[in-house]
């Protein structure tokens, strides 16, 4: 891991990142990381779907957790998400979330962009993933950094 990839996102971003994922899965039994590393020399979606696995994302009840991976350096960025929310999103639903980041990405807002992207996803997770009564954070919601 690069020593400075911890560093791209300062304290106070990290924690606006993270109060957006606390925020979009206050209502939904959906969960959602984010995971940031230096480079990515692989195809961005083979690289996502690894660490979505490696992450343990896989094993939620419902099957409805989302990453979403930056690899910084590379300039790449994807959305993964598991089968339950993918089976209910609309056609395109991470097409356009990934273009608004892009959007933000472009004018180097990270944190906007993720946050703002963090916020529509758990919109339709609260939608199909109602939260119950004895729901649990499956997953953290701190931010993991990779190599």
């Amino acid at each position: 891991m690069s020593p400075h990839i911890r560093k791209f996102f300062s304290k106070e971003e990290k924690d606006d990142i993270k109060k957006a994922i606390l925020n979009a899965e206050l209502d939904t039994s959906g969960e959602i990381r984010v995971h940031v590393e230096s480079e990515c020399k692989e195809e961005v979606l083979d690289r996502a779907a690894f660490l979505f696995k490696k992450l343990g994302m896989e094993n939620t009840s419902y099957r409805n957790g989302v990453l979403f991976y930056l690899a910084v350096n590379s300039q790449k960025f994807a959305i993964i998400g598991d089968k339950g929310i993918n089976a209910v999103v609309p056609d395109n639903f991470w097409v356009d979330i990934k273009a608004q980041m892009s959007a933000q990405f472009n004018n180097s807002k990270f944190t906007d962009g993720l946050s703002e992207a963090i916020a529509a996803t758990g919109k339709h997770l609260k939608k199909h993933f109602p939260h119950h009564i004895d729901d649990i954070n499956e997953l953290t919601d701190e931010i993991s950094f990779g190599k």
